[in-house]
């Protein structure tokens, strides 16, 4: 499941999304056109900053922008670095193993193969999947 941080995170790049090249805006006017609370977005724009997704202009004309086309910013990228891992269960989590302390031998576990199932499908939408996507209504996403 999505944090709400994450969820924040992908409306704000989908709202930058929509800029022209060179363009920037403000943290307030992207959390007043998506009903972000400004505190929490500014930690979270900073956040993304800081991973290197996005890029910061200070003065009269500054705010954020998208460093890279929104079609090159992939959606794991985004979730993996807010949420960090993307699996259901950790022992399943490629990046964030832990065990789950519940199976004897999670190679012969049923519900360790599901859900791993879950995660491979899970990580191919993802993966394939960017921020021009989530921006573009007219583009149906498929896997």
């Amino acid at each position: 499941m999505l944090s709400r941080k994450c969820q924040y995170a992908l409306h704000a790049l989908t709202y930058l999304a929509d800029l022209k090249e060179d363009e920037s805006v403000t943290i307030g006017e992207i959390a007043k056109a998506k009903n972000i609370p400004k505190k929490f977005l500014e930690a979270i724009l900073l956040d993304l900053k800081n991973s290197g997704i996005l890029g910061s202009k200070k003065g009269k004309a500054g705010g954020y922008y998208l460093i890279k086309p929104a079609n090159q910013v992939s959606i794991i990228e985004v979730i993996r670095h807010i949420d960090g891992a993307v699996a259901m269960l950790p022992c399943v989590s490629l990046n964030f193993y832990d065990s789950c302390g519940m199976c004897e031998d999670e190679h012969t576990c049923r519900i360790n193969h599901l859900f791993g199932q879950v995660r491979d499908a899970t990580l191919k939408i993802l993966t394939a999947s960017t921020v021009a996507d989530l921006a573009n209504t007219n583009r149906k996403i498929n896997a």
